[in-house]
């Protein structure tokens, strides 16, 4: 089977990792990532990036000429994509760029005229409803009409498709996996001891950015009414509210049990999380944010829970967006932005250390049975092969 995968997100190598699982899953697969030869991310990653071709038996990236450097609905690609296309002939075409992406109406076409007659596919993350104008309601029309198969972040976003006409194949799944050699239970007492973390510390965990639909300040709200208990909050990120959790933490005398650390290389993210004894992701809907087509945000799928899931640590989320179907019986839900909610669930783990550790071994078996680079790659392989039959 030769597959063929378009996205921006795979000039970062370690977001690579699923799709080289899925080549190496067995003889007779060969796997393809298109990704654009210049890109400029944005947001932290300042400058333009200038993807190289990598090949690892039957496993490779090839950058290919493009016409957007930094918006995912306008990308598009030159014809040393027709000339690739051509050599490779794949079965499968999977751009995860979202239904109103020109460059998945782009290899559509591309397959319909070259005669590949491979299965056209796409991934998305998006779960929220939305209303679309001519010429971009067209745009979509004309994608999900010749759409043989979805790979969707979460159920919100498979619902929505369903909503808008899509009958066809469609599968939920994440994007990326969890790398389960590196996310994994491991002590880290040189880090602990530069932190001043000492074993009767209870290390509640947050990683991500420190912004109000994060669910931040919920957190520490629901921490400043457990000050009885030998807590410390170890805070992995950076944002526009750690100004405001510094003044809340002062005015209530508990900035000693603070910890910062500014945002760090993926690949170092694991150690502060063996760190933990709870990560917490609070995350809460909002309908501050507007889009040409929606308004709001909701939690899409929260990754760093796998990976706490993946390092045995137990995980208490909301129930914001996929929060509580990742979780599912592996750890603690509560409802949203609700402070006595979460300090319950908080409570339920600082007091029963048994508890918090069924809930960990349970969280690491849902990681390694659902979410890692390989058991994403079997689940995607499944797929191919069901559109194919």
């Amino acid at each position: 089977m030769k597959i063929l995968v378009c996205s921006h997100s795979y000039i970062v190598d370690l977001n690579c990792e699923k799709l080289r699982s899925l080549a190496s899953l067995e003889p007779g697969i060969e796997v393809t990532i298109v990704v654009p030869k210049r890109w400029k991310p944005g947001g932290v990653m300042k400058d333009v990036v200038e993807t190289q071709f990598r090949q690892e038996g039957s496993f490779r990236v090839v950058p290919v000429s493009n016409f957007s450097q930094n918006n995912q609905g306008l990308l598009s690609f030159g014809t040393d994509l027709i000339s690739l296309l051509k050599e490779f002939r794949p079965n499968i075409i999977q751009v995860e760029q979202g239904s109103k992406s020109l460059a998945y109406a782009q290899l559509i076409t591309l397959n319909r005229l070259l005669g590949l007659n491979a299965k056209n596919l796409f991934f998305t993350w998006w779960n929220l409803p939305y209303q679309l104008k001519f010429p971009v309601s067209l745009l979509e029309s004309y994608n999900l009409h010749h759409t043989d198969g979805i790979v969707v972040g979460n159920q919100d976003g498979a619902k929505i498709l369903r909503e808008r006409g899509y009958q066809r194949s469609l599968r939920i799944m994440p994007q990326l996996g969890v790398d389960e050699t590196l996310f994994r239970p491991q002590l880290q007492p040189e880090l602990a001891a530069k932190l001043e973390i000492s074993s009767e510390d209870f290390i509640v965990g947050f990683v991500g950015r420190f912004v109000p639909e994060k669910g931040i300040l919920t957190l520490l709200k629901s921490l400043l009414t457990l000050q009885d208990r030998p807590w410390k909050l170890l805070l992995l990120g950076r944002g526009e509210l750690k100004a405001e959790i510094s003044k809340q933490a002062e005015e209530f005398g508990v900035s000693d049990r603070l910890i910062w650390v500014e945002s760090v290389p993926h690949a170092d993210v694991y150690r502060y999380i063996n760190l933990m004894n709870i990560l917490v992701l609070p995350s809460e809907t909002t309908d501050q944010f507007k889009t040409l087509t929606s308004a709001g945000w909701k939690e899409q799928f929260g990754h760093v829970l796998i990976e706490a899931m993946a390092c045995q640590v137990p995980v208490i989320g909301s129930d914001s967006g996929e929060i509580p179907n990742v979780i599912d019986q592996a750890g603690l839900v509560f409802p949203e932005g609700n402070v006595s909610e979460l300090c319950d669930r908080l409570s339920q783990l600082m007091d029963n250390r048994a508890f918090a550790e069924e809930l960990g071994q349970r969280g690491y078996e849902r990681a390694i049975a659902h979410y890692t680079n390989r058991a994403l790659a079997k689940d995607l392989l499944e797929f191919y092969r069901e559109l194919q039959a």
